[in-house]
């Protein structure tokens, strides 16, 4: 059979695209070999594929808009890339698309102590923000589970959390500007190194549009003044409803702790196989984590061990040293990669009333008994962060599909007992087609039209967020 001919307008088109960053950024910096662009044909939502036209890879702002204004100019869709952490195909590209990778942005710019800034390329990762400011006493607060690897620019995009957002916030509560580049070229300033700034929250708005509105390449954060200590306790129970019950009550009391992670009994096992960590022999567990003064860290600790003795928990485990608290968290942190030692995994990050967790986990577990699928949790306990991991075989036919149909319904329960579809992961690929679930076609047209104001081609980041059919249908209006 004859193979079909190459489109000579389509092979025109990419050569002038290409030619034209080639001329805008060191040709280094261009990556079109369809080799090479395999490396970004998915995120961390692996199960969907598809190498983009051209990858750039920009030092500066400058570079960035000169990137941005070619690729306006010749109608070509751009998709935003930090370090392709994302769960749920937020940089996914499209065949069409040029994907525009921040890792050469990665300097910190200013740091300023007596106002809590630091100023920081986006493409920084986490972890360097708060090893920039240690040594001075200071940290950046939100630490996603991925955070010796994701980037500043895709926490912004997806207002990321992480274990200790309970107390600090998420990426929204700890960004106090930024530098943006729209998809003509036009750069933005937004904020800066103060609390709040005046006029419409443009800020707010960027902080979690994921890509959609702007490219970030500059951030100021506020850091945080170490806390003069913290102590972790692991607490065991007997059944996932009872350690839900436990967390409401602890949130009720009007205590705050600095963290509250919750993991079943699969999670803990794996985690036990692959880390060690010296975990109890139980359904469920939470690692609760409490900071201030040695006496108020005992205060709070008391009151928690009050509130789980209601509960008849199967350990209380207090942790009396660093090695004994850097023990405590060792099993949570490798979770996720212990997980993968089971077998192939979907990640939800739905999120609910810390009210109805019982609820929730119950009937998480009777969803997943109707599919056959096995479902593990671990995930953000004190605001409600759920992270079930529905376990699946990608080499067994339906499989997959069969698992994104239960991921689906988990979601929809979220939004049904008051939560929404997403805490910090985004809503991408993988959920764009339940956003009608959460909103109605009135709030969906609004989002849209902020998304006309600042990219009325829709060009960046295309097929993500919004329904397929609505989003389709903008671009063609444009």
């Amino acid at each position: 059979m004859d193979m079909p001919k190459p489109n000579p307008a389509i092979l025109g088109k990419r050569a002038r695209v290409i030619a034209r960053l080639q001329a805008a950024l060191d040709p280094t910096a261009v990556i079109h070999d369809p080799a090479e662009t395999r490396a970004y044909e998915c995120d961390a939502l692996t199960a969907y594929r598809c190498p983009p036209l051209a990858v750039v890879l920009p030092s500066t702002t400058a570079e960035v808009a000169a990137v941005l204004q070619a690729c306006h100019e010749e109608g070509v869709p751009v998709v935003p890339r930090g370090s392709g952490t994302s769960l749920a195909g937020g940089a996914m590209p499209t065949a069409d698309s040029v994907i525009l990778g921040v890792a050469r942005l990665r300097e910190v710019l200013a740091i300023d102590l007596e106002n809590r800034a630091i100023r920081v390329q986006a493409g920084i990762t986490n972890l360097a923000v708060t090893q920039a400011v240690e040594s001075d006493g200071f940290f950046y607060a939100p630490d996603p589970s991925s955070q010796l690897a994701c980037a500043i620019s895709g926490n912004i995009a997806m207002n990321s959390g992480g274990a200790h957002c309970l107390k600090y916030g998420v990426t929204t509560n700890n960004l106090l500007g930024v530098t943006m580049v729209l998809m003509d070229g036009t750069v933005v300033e937004l904020g800066g190194p103060f609390m709040d700034a005046g006029g419409l929250d443009l800020l707010g708005v960027v902080c979690g549009s994921e890509g959609q509105l702007g490219v970030v390449t500059e951030a100021w954060l506020r850091i945080l003044p170490k806390p003069e200590g913290a102590r972790p306790v692991l607490i065991g129970f007997n059944s996932n409803e009872v350690a839900g019950a436990c967390v409401s009550d602890i949130i009720k009391a009007g205590v705050l702790p600095v963290a509250i992670e919750f993991m079943d009994r699969p999670c803990i096992r794996a985690t036990e196989d692959f880390a060690g960590a010296g975990y109890p022999d139980c359904e469920a567990l939470l690692i609760v984590e409490v900071e201030g003064s040695g006496a108020e860290i005992d205060e709070q600790l008391g009151l928690i061990r009050q509130i789980a003795a209601k509960h008849d928990p199967v350990e209380f485990r207090e942790s009396g040293s660093e090695a004994e608290s850097a023990r405590i968290w060792l099993g949570r942190k490798s979770a996720f990669g212990a997980m993968g030692q089971l077998g192939d995994y979907i990640c939800l990050d739905g999120t609910i009333p810390v009210s109805e967790l019982p609820l929730v986990l119950r009937r998480i577990a009777e969803l997943a008994e109707g599919y056959g699928l096995a479902v593990a949790n671990v995930f953000h306990a004190g605001d409600g962060n759920m992270h079930p991991l529905i376990l699946f075989d990608a080499n067994k036919p339906g499989d997959l599909e069969k698992a994104e149909e239960l991921g689906a319904d988990i979601l929809r329960l979220c939004v049904e007992v008051g939560g929404c579809l997403t805490g910090e992961h985004g809503v991408g690929i993988e959920k764009r087609d339940l956003m009608n679930v959460q909103y109605s076609q009135e709030d969906l047209e609004a989002q849209m039209r902020v998304k006309d104001v600042f990219d009325p081609r829709w060009l960046l980041n295309p097929a993500k967020v919004f329904p397929l059919a609505s989003s389709d249908t903008r671009r063609s209006a444009a």
